[in-house]
C-alpha cells in the first residue's frame, strides 16, 4: 500500500509543513503552517499538496488515500477549533483557496463559509445569536460556491439582490433583516435549479470536494493563464488548495478584517501600511466593494481620511497586530502582505506572504534593509525582478505643464500615463493591438479584467483603496493606477464617466499621476526619469557582482549618451545603415547606388565619408574609454532607393537621369528574399569602396581623437553575415589594408579589432575557422533565431503566439533565446571559437541580450558581455548579476 503523503494539517500552535516548502503546499499553505509554528493565532486547517493539481488535471480523478487523509485531517481540524463539520449545534465552517507557489493574487478561486445549510445555519444561529449575519454568510456562500463551482453567474445574484434592496428600500447590505436573507437564500438556491437542473448541494462533504475540485480546474481557467503567461509562471508548478477554519469579520462592531503591508508598497517607506473595513468578509476589502479605513493615524492622515483608523477604534488590538507584523517581517526579513479577521476582540492571521510592490519601493526597500543589516547585498540583489526596473525607466509628468485636474483619488501605483478612455478590458486589449494608448476606467476591476490591465498604460476605479484588485494587480504589472476616485460615476449605457461637473467620453483623452492620484483632462507632456539615490546605491551592488559587461546598441551620440547615463559600459552593435537615412544623406547614398561609373561613385563616397566620420567621432566622445563596436552597412541596397513613382521621378531630377535608368536600377536590385540574398559581407565584396569607406571613417575619427584629445580607443570593426572563412579572411585583408593607410597618413598607432557576427548556422559550425581571421564574434540571435528555426519575426507573430498558447513553445523565441535549439548553436561556436583562439572576445547583440532569461543562459556560455536597447541596460545589468549569483 502507499504511503505517499498528500495532505498536510496545522492548528494549535503545531504544523506538517513550513514556508521552505512552498513548491509542496503553495505559498499560502506553506507560510499558514510557519505561522503556525512561531505561535502566531492562525485559524486551523490542512493543505492538499500541488502534487494533487497535476493527477487531478491529468486525470480528473485524485489519489487512492487523498479522501483518507482529508477525513483526517479535518477531525484534526473539528478538534482544533471546538466545533464539527455539519453539526447543527456548533457547525465547523471552512475557506477553500486556491496556493501557488508564488503569489497570483485573486487569480484563481476561493469559496468562503462552506458547510452551511439549511441544518448547519440553525447550529450558526445558536453559536452566535444572530440571524441576520448567519443567514447573511448563508447567501454570501449560496452565491459564491453556485459562482465558482456550479457555473452559474453572479450576476444573477446580485439581480435579486438589487431587486429586494428596491423592495424593501434599504440601501446598504446591513440593513437587511434576518428574514429577508433567508429568503434571498431560497431565491437563490431556485436560480442554481433552474439554471443547473439540479438542487444545491446539502452535504457538507459535497460541498468540500466540489470546491476542492473548482479550486484545482481554476488553475486552468483564462485570467490565472494569462497572468502566468504575464509573469513567467510554469503552467506545471500547479496549485495546492487549502481548507481552513472560518473566523468572521462581519458578526458586529467588535469583528474587523484588513490587509496589512509590513512597509509601504508604493514607496518602500518602512512604515507599517493597510486598510480595514469593521463588520466585513476579507473579500469586501479586496474587491473594493466598500472604501476601507486605514489602519494607522499616519495612513489616516496621509490620505485625508475622516473615518476613524483602526490604531484609535481599536487600540489594543491595533498594538497586537502591529506587534505580529513586526516579527513576521523580522522573521522573514522581507516585507510582508499580511491579511487577518478580528472575531468578537480576537485576532486571527489569515495569511502572510512577499508583499507586491513598485520598482521604486523594491529599490528602496532592498536598499533600507541592508542598511538595517536585515539582508546583505547578495540578498539584495537577488529580491528585485529585473523587468520591474522598466518602471523606473519611464517618464514623468513635466512639473511646468498646465494640467487640469478633474478627480483625484488614491495614489494606487505610481508613474504617469496618457491615454484614451475605454470602459471595458476587451476593449482595451482590442484598441492596444491597433496601437492606440488606452487609459482603462472601471467602477472597479476584477480578475477577470487582468488582459485590458495589462494592455492599458494605466487604469483609474472609482471604488476601491489601496489594497484593492486594481491596486494590487497594477503595482505588480507597473501600471500607474488611481483607485477610488471620490465622485467619478461611469455610465456603461453612454459610455462615459461623470466627475465634477465634467463628462468624459469613451475615446477622449486623459492623463493620470499615480504618484499624486491626479486624473488629468488631456495630454499633458512628461519628462524622463531621474535615476539617483536608492537607484544609484543599488545599481552599484549589482556591478559587483557581474561578470558579463553589459554594452548598448547606440546609432547615434545622443543614443550613446543616454545608454552612458544607464551604465552601458560600451556599444555592442553600431548599426552604420541607421546612420543614411536622414534626408540630407540619403541622397548622396542614393547617388552611390545610381553610379554609373566609377568617377560617379567616388564622387558620392567623398560626400558620405566626412558625415560618417563625424558620427564615428561622436560616438567615441560619449564612450570615452569604453569600447565601440561598428558594423559596417548590412542591409540590402534596395532599403535605400525608393520604390514608389514618386520618390523616382525625384531622384531622376536630383541626379540628371533618365526615369527610366533609375527604374532599370531599382528593378534590378529587387531580391525574393531580402534577408537571405545580396547584404552584409555580400556587399562589401561586391561594392568594396563602401566598406572602404566606412573604416576609412571609422579610423579618421579614432585617429583624430587620439591624436588631438589624448582618447584612448580600440576600435572593433565587425564584418556581417559571414557564412565561409574565406569571406571574412577576404574582407579582413582589405579592412586591415585601409586601417594601416589611415594610421600612416595620421601619422599615430592605435589598436584595433576586426571580427565578425554569427547570424548563420554555418558560421557557428565553422566557428574554430572563423577565428583565425576574426578576434571577437558577437551572436546576432535575431537573424541567428530566424535562419535556424526557418521562421521570420516580421511575419510570425500570429502563429508564434498560439503556438505559446498551446504549449507548443514555452515562450516566444524571438523574445527569449530557444536554449535547445539556438542557443546550443551559440554556446558550440563559443567552443570552437576559443579553441582557436582562446582570447577571442564573445558577446551577444540581438534583442536576447536585454531578455533576463537569456542572460542567465549566455552567463552559463560564459559570454564577455550583453547588447541591449539603452532603456534595457539595468534590466541587463542586474539580470547580470543574477546570473552571477545563481
Amino acid at each position: 500500500m502507499s504511503t505517499e503523503k498528500f495532505v498536510y494539517v496545522f492548528g494549535n500552535g503545531q504544523a506538517e509543513g513550513d514556508a521552505g516548502m512552498s513548491h509542496l503546499l503553495g505559498g499560502k499553505g506553506a507560510n499558514l503552517a510557519e505561522m503556525t509554528r512561531l505561535g502566531i493565532p492562525v485559524p486551523a486547517g490542512f493543505t492538499l499538496c500541488t502534487e494533487v493539481c497535476g493527477l487531478y488535471l491529468q486525470k480528473r480523478r485524485y489519489p487512492e488515500l487523498l479522501k483518507e487523509q482529508v477525513n483526517e485531517a479535518l477531525l484534526k481540524v473539528q478538534s482544533a477549533m471546538g466545533a464539527g463539520f455539519g453539526s447543527g449545534d456548533d457547525p465547523l465552517l471552512v475557506s477553500v483557496r486556491s496556493g501557488a507557489r508564488v503569489s497570483m493574487p485573486g487569480m484563481m478561486d476561493t469559496v468562503l463559509n462552506l458547510g452551511l445549510n439549511d441544518h448547519t445555519v440553525q447550529g450558526l444561529i445558536k453559536r452566535t445569536g444572530d440571524a441576520r449575519f448567519a443567514y447573511d454568510s448563508y447567501r454570501r456562500f449560496v452565491q459564491m460556491y453556485a459562482d465558482v463551482v456550479l457555473g452559474v453567474d453572479h450576476h444573477h445574484f446580485e439581480a435579486m439582490l438589487n431587486a429586494l434592496k428596491q423592495q424593501t428600500g434599504k440601501v446598504q447590505d446591513t440593513d437587511i433583516t434576518a428574514d429577508e436573507w433567508k429568503s434571498l437564500v431560497a431565491q437563490y438556491k431556485n436560480k442554481v435549479l433552474e439554471v443547473t437542473q439540479k438542487p444545491f448541494p446539502e452535504e457538507p462533504q459535497d460541498q468540500l470536494w466540489g470546491a476542492i475540485g473548482a479550486v484545482f480546474d481554476s488553475w486552468t481557467i483564462p485570467r490565472a493563464i494569462t497572468y502566468r503567461r504575464l509573469n513567467e509562471i510554469p503552467e506545471s508548478w500547479g496549485t495546492a488548495v487549502t481548507v481552513q477554519a472560518m473566523v468572521f469579520g462581519n458578526m458586529g462592531t467588535d469583528c474587523a478584517t484588513g490587509v496589512a503591508f509590513t512597509r509601504d508598497p508604493s514607496t518602500g517607506h518602512n512604515r507599517f501600511f493597510g486598510e480595514y473595513l469593521i463588520n466585513a468578509q476579507g473579500e469586501d476589502v479586496v474587491a473594493g466593494i466598500r472604501t476601507p479605513q486605514q489602519i494607522t493615524l499616519e495612513g489616516k492622515r496621509l490620505n485625508g481620511s475622516t473615518l476613524p483608523a483602526m490604531e484609535e477604534a481599536m487600540p489594543e488590538l491595533y498594538k497586537e497586530l502591529y506587534a505580529v507584523q513586526n516579527r513576521l517581517e523580522m522573521h522573514y526579513r522581507e516585507m510582508q502582505d499580511i491579511e487577518f479577521t478580528i472575531q468578537r476582540n480576537k485576532l486571527w492571521l489569515l495569511q502572510t506572504r512577499t508583499g507586491k510592490r513598485t520598482a521604486k519601493a523594491a529599490l528602496k526597500i532592498a536598499v533600507n534593509m541592508v542598511h538595517e543589516g536585515l539582508i546583505n547585498t547578495r540578498e539584495a540583489v537577488s529580491r528585485v525582478s529585473p523587468e520591474s526596473l522598466n518602471q523606473l525607466l519611464h517618464p514623468t509628468l513635466d512639473p511646468k505643464a498646465d494640467k487640469r485636474i478633474i478627480a483625484k483619488g488614491l495614489a494606487a501605483s505610481p508613474g504617469a500615463a496618457t491615454g484614451r478612455v475605454v470602459f471595458e478590458a476587451d476593449e482595451a486589449e482590442q484598441w492596444a493591438a491597433t496601437g492606440q494608448m488606452v487609459i482603462l476606467v472601471r467602477d472597479d476591476t476584477s480578475p477577470e479584467d487582468i488582459h485590458g490591465m495589462h494592455s492599458a498604460k494605466g487604469i483609474i476605479t472609482a471604488r476601491g483603496g489601496m489594497t484593492s484588485h486594481a491596486a494590487v494587480v497594477a503595482r505588480g504589472m507597473g501600471r500607474p493606477c488611481v483607485s477610488g476616485c471620490a465622485g467619478l460615476s461611469i455610465n456603461m449605457e453612454n459610455e462615459q464617466f461623470s466627475v465634477g461637473g465634467v463628462t468624459v467620453a469613451k475615446g477622449d483623452w486623459v492623463t493620470i499621476d499615480g504618484s499624486t492620484g491626479e486624473v488629468m483632462l488631456g495630454q499633458v507632456p512628461t519628462v524622463p526619469p531621474e535615476l539617483s539615490g536608492d537607484f544609484t546605491a543599488f545599481m552599484e551592488w549589482v556591478d559587483g557582482f557581474t561578470r558579463m559587461k553589459v554594452r548598448a546598441n547606440a546609432d547615434t551620440p545622443d543614443d550613446a549618451r543616454m545608454a552612458r547615463s544607464f551604465g552601458a559600459q560600451g556599444i555592442g552593435l553600431c548599426r552604420t545603415e541607421h546612420m543614411f537615412f536622414g534626408a540630407e544623406r540619403i541622397i548622396h547614398v542614393r547617388g552611390l547606388i545610381l553610379a554609373q561609373t566609377e568617377s560617379d561613385r567616388m564622387r558620392a563616397i567623398d560626400k558620405i565619408l566626412p558625415l560618417q566620420r563625424s558620427d564615428f567621432a561622436g560616438l567615441f566622445r560619449e564612450m570615452k574609454g569604453y569600447p565601440v563596436m561598428i558594423r559596417l552597412l548590412d542591409p540590402p541596397l534596395h532599403e535605400f532607393i525608393p520604390h514608389d513613382e514618386e520618390g523616382q521621378n525625384e531622384v531622376a531630377l536630383v541626379f540628371g537621369m533618365p526615369i527610366d535608368k533609375v527604374r532599370e536600377r531599382v528593378a534590378s536590385l529587387k531580391e525574393f528574399n531580402p534577408m537571405l540574398g545580396h547584404r552584409g559581407c555580400r556587399l562589401g565584396i561586391s561594392f568594396p569602396e563602401i566598406y572602404e569607406m566606412q573604416v576609412r571613417a571609422i579610423m579618421e575619427a579614432a585617429c583624430q581623437l587620439v591624436k588631438e584629445e589624448g582618447f584612448i580607443i580600440t576600435p572593433e570593426i565587425m564584418i556581417p553575415l559571414v557564412g565561409l572563412e574565406s569571406e571574412l579572411s577576404y574582407l579582413r585583408e582589405r579592412v586591415v589594408a585601409v586601417c594601416e593607410t589611415v594610421m600612416g597618413e595620421n601619422s599615430v598607432r592605435i589598436p584595433y579589432m576586426i571580427g565578425t557576427m554569427i547570424e548563420l548556422p554555418r558560421a557557428a559550425l565553422i566557428a574554430d575557422q572563423l577565428a583565425k581571421s576574426g578576434e571577437f564574434f558577437s551572436f546576432g540571435t535575431n537573424d541567428l533565431t530566424q535562419t535556424t528555426m526557418g521562421i521570420s519575426r516580421d511575419d510570425a507573430g500570429p502563429f508564434l503566439q498560439e503556438y505559446v498558447q498551446k504549449n507548443l513553445l514555452p515562450k516566444d523565441p524571438f523574445i527569449s533565446i530557444d536554449q535547445d535549439g539556438v542557443g546550443q548553436l551559440v554556446r558550440l561556436a563559443a567552443e570552437k571559437g576559443r579553441s582557436t583562439r582562446p582570447e577571442i572576445k564573445l558577446g551577444v547583440c540581438g534583442e536576447h541580450g536585454g531578455d533576463p532569461e537569456s542572460i542567465h543562459f549566455f552567463e552559463k556560455v560564459k559570454l564577455d558581455y550583453v547588447s541591449c536597447s539603452p532603456f534595457r541596460v539595468p534590466i541587463a545589468r542586474l539580470a547580470a548579476a543574477q546570473a552571477v549569483l545563481a
